[in-house]
């Protein structure tokens, strides 16, 4: 079916905030063409009816990590117990899931498995099989034995580790620029740098900065010469000051940020992408599952100020992306942070838009996804009810279609 349209109860306009009643969305091929009135529709055009349901533009996902397993909370030396093609059939699963929940784009922020991430999309984008649109990073750039590199190894057993997990390893500012280079040159859409430890590694702490404020700068500029972006994953306050001075697009994570970090990302425009739902999952499925205490104790001196800076950045008007981590939880749960967004300082619609229209704005893709207006792809979903009365509603998604196919139905 090329030409149809989708008629819904009701059509959340995200960019005006409206709930819109009796409109249709006219659908070409993998693109929107209209929205009208439902009383313009041509009698003999095929309609499918939403009855009782919201249309919503396809959720965005900016921090997705689709390739492997789902973390063990053992240390990344587990890696080392899987071949590159038993995590890229995992990623092929975790995809069709994170689709089936709604979300048709993600911003796949790294995989220890050199390009895998690349590989994913393609094949997604080539139809060989279902899953999101795709940006991707290719690997890791992080400093040796940082948050990025497989560290937690017996010294006589690093030289045992496969080259494709350590392609992003640096010391020097000319090894970042070499780095950069050829993780673009093999295929990566964005640079993804470790500027401080991090919580799920078996060594480092997640405040102390792993690249220097040099270093960071050489990342954005030799990304910016190919036009692609610079996200930074930091914890700490001084690893995420150094990256704002930098220059890089997004800090992911946040979690300890100062307020003197909160003033340096509004007035730089920096976005937060902060993942403020994991830390309860875990806390309560780590416990359960004996994740290494290491792990629980810097989970737990994450969580709260997180959300604390969280809190602030609302405040102070730093521009908020959503992304969840996904890979720390398993696939599908993504849209579980929305209720977290709405519980630290966003209304329903802001949080919405965070995974919507302002996911569409981070990743340059404004003019592809976020919104429902004629010429983006056909990327919408459906839920029963009111999205904006109740924004749980989104964790239970009835109808999904991506590239005006249908995914999923009531």
């Amino acid at each position: 079916m090329s030409r149809h349209a989708l008629l819904p109860e009701r059509l959340l306009d995200v960019v005006t905030g409206e709930l819109l009643t009796e409109h249709a969305v006219l659908i070409d091929g993998d693109r929107i063409v209209d929205v009208v009135a439902a009383d313009a529709l041509p009698s003999d055009l095929p309609t499918r009816s939403l009855p009782g349901h919201t249309l919503l533009p396809g959720l965005v996902d900016c921090h997705a990590h689709l390739v492997g397993e789902v973390d063990s909370g053992h240390g990344y030396t587990e890696l080392l117990t899987r071949t590159g093609a038993q995590e890229a059939m995992a990623g092929v699963r975790n995809a069709r899931d994170t689709l089936r929940a709604g979300f048709t784009t993600v911003r796949d922020v790294g995989t220890y498995r050199a390009f895998v991430d690349v590989a994913l999309r393609d094949a997604i984008e080539a139809g060989w099989t279902a899953g999101p649109r795709m940006m991707v990073a290719g690997a890791y750039v992080s400093g040796t034995g940082g948050g990025g590199d497989i560290s937690g190894l017996a010294p006589d057993a690093e030289q045992l580790v496969p080259a494709e997990l350590r392609v992003g390893v640096v010391d020097t500012v000319d090894d970042v620029r070499r780095v950069v280079r050829r993780i673009l040159y093999g295929g990566a859409d964005l640079i993804k740098l470790i500027a401080t430890g991090a919580v799920m590694s078996d060594n480092g702490n997640p405040g102390v900065p792993e690249l220097t404020e040099d270093q960071i700068r050489a990342a954005v500029e030799e990304a910016t010469l190919h036009g692609a972006q610079v996200a930074a994953h930091a914890h700490g306050a001084e690893g995420i000051k150094r990256a704002v001075r930098g220059g890089v697009h997004s800090i992911e994570h946040g979690s300890l940020m100062d307020d003197e970090g909160v003033a340096l990302m509004a007035e730089a425009r920096t976005w937060l992408v902060a993942d403020i739902y994991g830390g309860d999952y875990i806390a309560e499925v780590g416990r359960r599952d004996g994740w290494k205490p290491d792990v629980l104790r810097k989970n737990d001196e994450t969580t709260l100020t997180q959300r604390a800076a969280f809190e602030k950045c609302v405040a102070a008007g730093v521009r908020i992306a959503y992304g969840t981590d996904s890979g720390i939880y398993p696939h599908g749960l993504n849209a579980r942070q929305l209720a977290y967004h709405v519980r630290h300082g966003q209304t329903s619609l802001e949080a919405i838009r965070s995974a919507t229209l302002h996911a569409a704005e981070l990743m340059g893709w404004s003019d592809r996804i976020g919104r429902i207006a004629p010429g983006l792809y056909a990327d919408v979903i459906a839920v029963a009810g009111d999205p904006l009365d109740d924004v749980r509603l989104l964790e239970d998604v009835a109808f999904v279609m991506k590239g005006g196919q249908v995914v999923r139905e009531p």
